[in-house]
């Protein structure tokens, strides 16, 4: 069977084969790529900053479109109604609560605008409640962020009752219960630039900018499936080629038998007692 396996004609079918599989599967391997790149986010367009005004309202829900938006606020901050946002890293996209225990606080203050009304503002990061940072800026203010949406009260996993002044999330309603008697605008702001006016200044929570949801394009994965397809179907056919070619040597063997000018064994036995009869006589006396 090996002698029939490295036949010429054989040869070039396993060189085939070879080249055959290491092709689709690469062109496999590349659709499938495509399509996870379908489904990942895209930057989005990233307007240059708006008045808070223009895209918050009080009482009313939050535009997606605002989300992450680039604005501006002007105003004072209300030192006595800060709050820390509990178990919050430096990074915004990272969970809080149980998730994030013990790894620090956002500085949550609101900010009075000329109207009267508050835009809550996470001025940025502290490791602890007695950080000299958490002192809060006096005086006139432009603040300079990215607008968020308020998070779901349920959002993350709460490791229990917190102390007082500290919340577990940035909510609308649970802020209104918290500042009791003032108009807060739905979501928040995360300032980008620091605000210290003079004070220690709290690290900068990093904040993505706008991105564009896709969805994924299922063309390409079934391009994939049927490039992979198509390299399974010619292991087949090799196989059946391969098989046919060492099938078709075996019944050639079986139907050559000896050559015609080859003495069967009983003629040969018939030789060699005619030989031996002959030598006999030869060594038998003669009559006197």
């Amino acid at each position: 069977m090996l002698r029939t396996l490295f036949l010429p004609r054989l040869l070039v079918l396993h060189l085939l084969l070879i080249g055959v599989l290491v092709s689709f599967t690469l062109l496999g391997r590349w659709q499938l790529g495509v399509f996870e790149e379908s489904g990942r986010p895209e930057a989005a367009a990233d307007p240059a900053p708006v008045e808070v005004t223009t895209l918050t309202s009080v009482g009313t829900g939050f535009q997606v479109e605002a989300i992450r938006r680039q604005v501006t606020a002007a105003g004072t901050f209300e030192a006595d109604r800060q709050l820390l946002v509990a178990d919050r890293t430096a990074d915004a996209e990272r969970p809080g609560g149980r998730a994030s225990q013990g790894q620090g606080y956002w500085l949550l203050t609101p900010l009075r605008l000329a109207d009267g009304t508050l835009i809550p503002v996470v001025r940025g990061w502290v490791a602890s409640p007695g950080d000299p940072a958490t002192a809060v800026p006096e005086g006139q203010v432009t603040v300079t962020g990215r607008l968020m949406p308020p998070e779901p009260s349920d959002r993350i996993q709460r490791t229990g009752a917190l102390p007082r002044g500290q919340v577990a999330t940035v909510t609308t309603s649970e802020l209104i219960n918290v500042w009791t008697g003032e108009r807060v605008r739905n979501g928040y702001v995360i300032a980008t630039r620091q605000v210290g006016g003079g004070t220690p200044e709290p690290r900068l929570v990093s904040v993505a900018p706008p991105t564009a949801e896709r969805s994924f394009n299922w063309r390409n994965l079934a391009y994939a499936l049927q490039w992979w397809i198509f390299a399974a179907f010619a292991v087949y056919m090799w196989w059946r080629l391969v098989r046919d070619a060492v099938q078709e040597r075996r019944r050639q063997g079986a139907q050559d038998g000896p050559p015609d000018d080859e003495p069967s064994g009983e003629a040969d036995a018939g030789g060699r007692a005619v030989a031996q009869a002959a030598t006999a006589g030869d060594r038998r006396p003669g009559p006197g």
